[in-house]
């Protein structure tokens, strides 16, 4: 098929995805007068418009990336003598079999798999090329002929146009230059946890969120109902992926930071080093869990019912083994105190059983709720609130010091504690890590709703007790743990995937290493690796498929005039423009550097983004600006996808 039956097709296929949307828009209208109750009228509105919404809101992109042919062979069992086009959602006419089949369906994970040695049935692959700009041409193909021995690999040039395409924008999906090494992780079944170590530039953020939409595709009724959340570092780093699973298709799906999805609230006050680490650290869940504990003691009375003509009684013995065995049961301590209330209640039934009564639900419920019986619990299992008791670990030495006993030091209990108590429970500040400590000792209380697949990105970053957060939410599902221990420049960063992953609660996860960049050019990617001696964390070493890329190391003068010079320079080129620095020199860059294609960026909020030219001024001093500031340096010299330049003032290191 030559390229104008191909554009003839395209044609086709845009008139079948604009049917597609008329369609759907007609069946928002017609829905409600279709569902059998106002329940499912809403529940099919909701799901016609967001199936609109998505329709509507894709972009003018490429309809299709690839092309199958299968051969006449028994390899391609079902497939025999079929030619399928691969895309980002499947598009089809009123009648017929589909123009263009989904990336994630069945089928099409041949289209990544297949090689020359292995061809599963496939003849050729076809690769098809569109201009960058909107809206988009189809501007050729190109074929591997596997049934002659012919695989392109990273040499294709369609392949390596994707890849090199300027970064404009917001993050774009992968579908088109997936690999197979990244299939393998993005199929994975919806039950099994992964750990990606990904270098730079390896693709390990899309492949999360690939694999999100493959799930959501694979097992959608399952994660409609439980959901899917995404775990990014910061609001940028959101906002940056947040277009990649719209445009593959998927719109709900969480896309949180930490802090976000464990309060609504931003953290209202900033920890010292010393109280963050010790609030930070794994030990503090078991100080919740003794404070827990201590709360609750045995009954010294027993109880006595009036119930009409009898006088209900339980021992203060039976309570007394009742609530010890409910503590052998080591149950979250909200789901105890029901369980102790459960047992009294039972009691109660017998009494009156014995007179001959039998009592019914209702009865059941009254008794669990009356005077007497909710006495005994508040005085012996007194219900929690978890911001009264971190107020009252923080404000009282020795209620802390009884639940710490053992734990923490004396210093590191001395570091928790207010030297100001606030005048009550509502009048507290909480920092970001007391959000972590509120959520544990709520999660200690009472499960958390779960999430049926959870991606989280620069796991490395989290602290144990952030780990066991988001643990809590994944006890009945499976997570996709991404990040690079060479990129952990938090203060409690992991120095490996083993220990990350048993906070996490998956143990036992695979962890699968990506080490072969297709973002960041091999001259950049080298100049940094030269970091790696200097980090105390050993990582498999990433190199880069791509041999273009600029790379300009330079001493100068006056770093500020240095930075706008490059600056200049890189505004007559096509791309996203980057400059780097210590969060100290933001402010005077702030003040020369003035353009909107240019971004003034942090150091310590570069994580997770990418540049086409990035200009990173004085390393030396974001080396310095933070203990683990190699690592730092590090993560801002790999944000670069074509061009880097580097200005110091110094000699180089």
């Amino acid at each position: 098929m030559d390229l104008a039956a191909e554009r003839e097709f395209l044609d086709r296929v845009k008139r079948a995805r604009a049917w597609m949307l008329d369609h759907a828009r007609m069946r928002v209208v017609t829905g409600d007068q279709v569902a059998g109750d106002r329940y499912t009228a809403e529940t099919l509105g909701r799901m016609l418009k967001s199936y609109v919404k998505e329709l509507a809101d894709e972009p003018d992109g490429a309809v299709f990336f690839g092309r199958l042919w299968f051969g006449d062979t028994e390899d391609a069992g079902d497939h025999r003598g079929q030619r399928y086009y691969i895309g980002r959602r499947r598009i089809t006419e009123e009648q017929g079999p589909p123009l263009v089949i989904d990336w994630r369906a069945p089928v099409s994970a041949l289209f990544y798999q297949a090689s020359a040695s292995d061809r599963r049935g496939v003849a050729v692959r076809r690769r098809y090329g569109w201009t960058n700009r909107t809206p988009v041409h189809l501007t050729g193909f190109e074929d591997e002929r596997l049934d002659r021995g012919e695989e392109l690999g990273t040499a294709s040039r369609l392949l390596t146009e994707e890849i090199e395409r300027p970064r404009v924008g917001p993050m774009r999906d992968i579908v088109a230059t997936i690999q197979p090494e990244q299939d393998d992780l993005v199929r994975a079944d919806l039950d099994q946890s992964l750990c990606v170590q990904g270098g730079p530039g390896t693709g390990k953020t899309a492949v999360g969120l690939h694999r999100a939409a493959y799930l959501l595709y694979a097992h959608r009724r399952q994660l409609k109902r439980t959901g899917v959340l995404v775990i990014g570092p910061n609001p940028a780093f959101l906002a940056y992926i947040s277009a990649v699973l719209p445009a593959l298709g998927e719109v709900d799906v969480q896309q949180r930071t930490l802090e976000g999805l464990l309060s609504e609230k931003a953290p209202a006050r900033v920890d010292d080093d010393a109280a963050a680490l010790v609030k930070h650290d794994a030990r503090m869940a078991e100080v919740v869990r003794r404070a827990l504990a201590g709360l609750i003691s045995a009954p010294t009375d027993g109880i006595v019912l009036p119930d009409g003509s009898y006088r209900l009684r339980v021992t203060a013995a039976t309570l007394v083994r009742e609530i010890t065995m409910v503590r052998r049961e080591e149950l979250p301590y909200g789901v105890g105190r029901e369980r102790f209330r459960t047992r009294i209640v039972a009691h109660l039934q017998r009494e009156l059983e014995y007179h001959g009564e039998s009592p019914i639900r209702k009865w059941l419920d009254k008794t669990g709720r009356s005077r007497p019986v909710v006495a005994v619990l508040d005085a012996c299992w007194p219900k929690v609130r978890p911001e009264q008791l971190l107020h009252d670990l923080y404000a009282d030495e020795k209620f802390l010091a009884r639940a710490a006993d053992g734990i923490l030091t004396e210093k590191e209990q001395a570091a928790l504690l207010w030297t100001r108590p606030p005048r009550s429970v509502k009048s507290a500040k909480w920092t970001a890590a007391d959000l972590v400590l509120l959520d544990e000792i709520a999660g200690a209380v009472e499960h958390p709703d779960g999430f049926g697949h959870i991606v989280v990105d620069e796991a490395q970053d989290l602290s144990p007790m952030q780990c066991r957060a988001l643990a809590r939410r994944s006890r009945h599902g499976a997570l996709t743990v991404l990040g690079d221990l060479a990129q952990g420049t938090s203060p409690w960063a992991a120095a490996d995937w083993r220990a990350q992953l048993g906070h996490l609660g998956k143990p036992d996860a695979p962890i699968t290493a990506l080490t072969l960049g297709f973002r960041v050019p091999a001259v950049v990617l080298s100049y940094a690796n030269r970091l790696l001696p200097l980090m105390r964390t050993t990582v498999p070493i990433a190199r880069s498929v791509r041999g273009d890329g600029e790379l300009d190391v330079r001493r100068v003068a006056d770093p500020v005039a240095a930075a706008v010079d490059r600056v200049r320079a890189a505004l007559t080129r096509e791309g996203s423009i980057a400059v780097i620095a210590a969060d100290a020199r933001i402010a005077e860059l702030g003040a020369a550097v003035l353009d909107e294609r240019v971004t003034l960026l942090p150091a310590t909020m570069a994580k997770g983004l990418e540049f086409d030219h990035v200009v990173v001024v004085e390393p030396a001093e974001i080396v310095a600006a933070e203990p683990r500031g190699a690592h730092r340096l590090y993560v801002v010299l790999t944000r670069a996808v074509t061009r880097l330049d580097v200005l110091h003032s110094g000699a180089e290191h």
